[in-house]
């Protein structure tokens, strides 16, 4: 049986393994995707769909001028499984890309099951296989069986951080007299609930925030306790300093209630609030709402106690509470190549946030490498490099050449881009000159790649 009718072996039913076993298959090639919920659950998932998305339903900034945005644009030219189904299930959110979130898994769950050259099995793996082609992409909760044989593979302890994931609320319960619809600076439709706070208001929440009880860290886990800067506790702000949450999540620069008259008139400038808790839209219908930058280890009877001290949410009604989970990522520096295979064994690739990539753009960025490159093995082609001009290229660059010894998570920002040859004062010209190249060398990456694909003969 040769390499290439051997069917290629995906572990983990996230972003990252459902881009990947979508990839392979529409290469042509006959795709396992291992998923162990609901056989085994982790701390994290609620349901045991495909793609399901644990913290929040945003993907980020949607305009290629920014990071995220570009990201998605890549990835959409790439003909991502999981941005075409975002693009799909879009909900309102301002200037971001968010989804409602049962029916996006929902939906790539029943497109995977019935592809024809995708077999989805619902089990744990417990080792990782010693032969053929196989993609890691169990994520940050990597099943404690699995960890253990992928640190006994690589003779390294993994590495960790702690995230967390934000309350949702139930729309009804929200006092609309209160909180008010309305984007920052009135950019794009109005799709955020603003929760104003004057500065008594604001001082209060943060000192209850800063003294209630949190929920409890296993001594193990309190060893080796370390945030992820990007995605911070509330509680953890709070603490940083009085002024913190303001210039973070509740900041209010730019957020006005048109109920209380121009917000251009200089008479009405003592009704601008001093703090804005924003709540995002879950879902189509507008039913459930996520608390913005509220990631949290509270313990739930103190979450309800305290956020509901916020103006508009004092009989707020919680779906989900706030969660912290510890996440592990593998140390890619030492580990992989920018293509995604491990150094040592050339057929076994990874992907998602295992390899020390973050968000949700970037897991599906990996899975859509390490799919296609898994792909290419498997046809006899050279797997392919991206170029670090593009966000792709530039983030699988870093964790793969990161200094080791330092190695923290990574999510996409301009600022791992090479320099542009001519310096650009104005952020907003020079951010749209990197998406400018990115995608110009996109283009020319999708030409030699079909160039080099016309001649591979695909054997199912």
């Amino acid at each position: 049986m040769t390499e290439a009718t051997a069917k290629v072996q995906v572990i983990g039913g996230g972003l990252a393994g459902t881009e990947a076993a979508w990839q392979v298959a529409q290469a042509g090639i006959p795709v396992i995707l291992h998923e162990m919920r609901p056989i085994r659950t982790s701390p994290a998932h609620h349901s045991q769909e495909l793609a399901e998305l644990v913290c929040s339903n945003s993907f980020g900034a949607m305009s290629s001028d920014r990071a995220a945005g570009l990201l998605h644009e890549e990835l959409r030219r790439l003909n991502s499984i999981i941005i075409q189904t975002a693009d799909k299930h879009a909900v309102p959110a301002g200037g971001a890309l968010a989804v409602d979130r049962g029916v996006f898994s929902h939906q790539l769950t029943q497109t995977l099951a019935t592809h024809p050259l995708i077999e989805l099995r619902r089990s744990e793996v417990q080792e990782i296989p010693s032969d053929g082609i196989v993609i890691l992409a169990t994520g940050p909760l990597t099943s404690p069986v699995l960890a253990e044989k992928l640190q006994q593979f690589t003779g390294m302890a993994y590495m960790s951080f702690f995230d967390a994931a934000s309350p949702i609320i139930v729309g009804d319960s929200i006092n609309r007299d209160i909180a008010f619809l309305a984007s920052r600076y009135d950019k794009g439709e109005a799709a955020y609930l603003n929760c104003p706070l004057n500065s008594e208001q604001y001082l209060q929440f943060r000192d209850e925030l800063c003294t209630a009880e949190q929920a409890e860290l296993k001594e193990f886990e309190r060893e080796t306790a370390k945030f992820f800067e990007g995605c911070l506790p509330i509680e953890e702000l709070a603490q940083r300093g009085e002024d913190t949450m303001r210039y973070g999540p509740l900041k209010p620069v730019g957020l006005f209630d048109a109920r209380l008259g121009d917000f251009r008139d200089p008479e009405n400038k003592e009704k601008r609030p001093y703090a804005v808790v924003q709540l995002r839209q879950e879902d189509k219908q507008g039913k459930l709402w996520n608390m913005v930058g509220f990631q949290t280890n509270l313990k739930w009877g103190e979450q309800k106690r305290v956020f509901r001290l916020i103006p508009g949410l004092e009989n707020a009604e919680f779906v989900r509470m706030g969660v912290m989970h510890r996440n592990t990522f593998i140390n890619s520096p030492q580990l992989l190549e920018p293509t995604l295979q491990f150094k040592s064994r050339t057929t076994l690739l990874a992907a998602g946030q295992l390899i020390g990539t973050e968000g949700y753009t970037a897991a599906s960025a990996g899975g859509w490498l390490a799919g296609t490159n898994a792909a290419r093995i498997a046809l006899g082609l050279e797997p392919i490099v991206l170029p670090s001009t593009m966000m792709m290229g530039a983030l699988f660059e870093f964790i793969s050449s990161a200094s080791p010894k330092h190695f923290q998570p990574m999510p996409p920002n301009f600022g791992i881009l090479p320099d542009l040859p001519v310096r650009i004062r104005n952020k907003r010209e020079r951010y749209g000159k990197y998406r400018d190249r990115a995608l110009a060398d996109l283009n020319d990456c999708q030409t030699r790649l079909n160039n080099h694909q016309k001649n591979a003969v695909i054997l199912v």
